[in-house]
């Protein structure tokens, strides 16, 4: 964080808190000039104000709450850079991956919350982990589909997953507009169980490119109209037979007949499945600006025994019955 911003952060907070008590000092001042429990000509829908004092309990509970929350900011993080005196942080937020979180442990003088109770759980669920991840007795992992057969395995498999990746592909497996469905046996890269894992491993990068100069608006209209008969979807015959000569621009990657190509990540376009939506404008939206998606590598933040776990869990979500 910029001084600037230290700064701006920390007269606000401050100030509040003095304004708070300025103001509480002010409404406990007794009015002179009007005796205790006169009224004192204020009304507000139909409730009158008395010149009477403010409640002692509820005085020095307001008091008790700023007394605290100046003892809380000096000890903890919340005034701009201040670290506060127990030098207390909820993460390490310069580390990257496991090792450093690791090395960042090992050589802390402070108090990291996320990474101390990180440390904790494994050092309780390792062993759990590796017994369902390893062969016994072995430091050689455990076929993806073997694992894939343990009820127990997969139970953990899948609080991984809900605590990783069902912020992107919700907790169903079932994604949203934008992040692949991993329940409908329709991969991008291809769904063999050591292609998931390295997806989850490596993460991956996708782009459609825009064609919008390259087609104009005419020519963008007419390739979604041809893009949507592959699937079987009603258009303009003349419209689509337009799009499919200006279709070879596309067949690069999706292929001459539209099915796709694992090694780019390119959708097959005659399965009625859409990424992005399935709509007219949804489709030409996507020849016209193109798509970015990134699917994030997950190695170094995740160990190879959960990953593995992992990737047992996702595979048998689109392949139930090998359970």
């Amino acid at each position: 964080m910029t001084t600037f911003w230290s700064l701006f952060i920390t007269v606000i907070t401050l100030g509040t808190i003095a304004g708070c008590a300025a103001l509480l000092i002010w409404c406990g001042k007794d009015i002179k000039e009007i005796p205790d429990g006169e009224d004192m000509g204020h009304e507000y829908d139909g409730i009158r104000e008395l010149n009477n004092p403010l409640p002692k309990w509820w005085s020095y509970m307001f008091w008790a709450t700023i007394v605290f929350s100046l003892v809380y900011l000096a000890l903890y993080p919340g005034l701009g850079n201040w670290q506060g005196f127990f030098n207390w942080n909820s993460s390490a937020q310069t580390v990257k991956n496991l090792d450093e979180s690791r090395l960042a442990l090992e050589n802390s003088t402070g108090i990291d919350q996320y990474a101390r109770e990180l440390d904790s759980a494994n050092a309780v669920f390792g062993e759990t982990y590796r017994q369902l991840a390893y062969k016994p007795g072995s430091d050689e992992l455990l076929e993806i589909t073997e694992i894939a057969k343990n009820p127990e395995a997969i139970k953990v498999g899948q609080r991984l997953f809900i605590q990783n990746c069902a912020q992107c592909h919700a907790s169903d497996a079932r994604g949203q507009a934008g992040f692949p469905n991993l329940t409908d046996n329709d991969w991008l890269y291809g769904g063999e169980p050591m292609t998931i894992k390295a997806t989850i491993l490596e993460g991956r990068v996708g782009n459609m490119p825009a064609w919008l100069d390259a087609l104009g608006e005419d020519g963008v209209k007419e390739v979604a109209a041809y893009t949507l008969s592959l699937s079987g979807r009603k258009v303009d015959a003349q419209e689509a037979a337009a799009g499919k000569a200006r279709f070879v621009v596309c067949a690069a990657c999706h292929g001459t007949d539209g099915k796709g190509n694992p090694a780019f990540g390119a959708p097959d376009l005659t399965d009625n499945v859409w990424l992005f939506g399935g709509s007219r404008k949804a489709v030409e939206d996507t020849i016209r600006y193109g798509r970015q998606g990134v699917m994030p590598a997950w190695k170094d933040i995740l160990d190879e025994d959960k990953i593995q776990l992992l990737s047992a869990y996702v595979w048998q979500l689109s392949n139930p019955q090998n359970q």
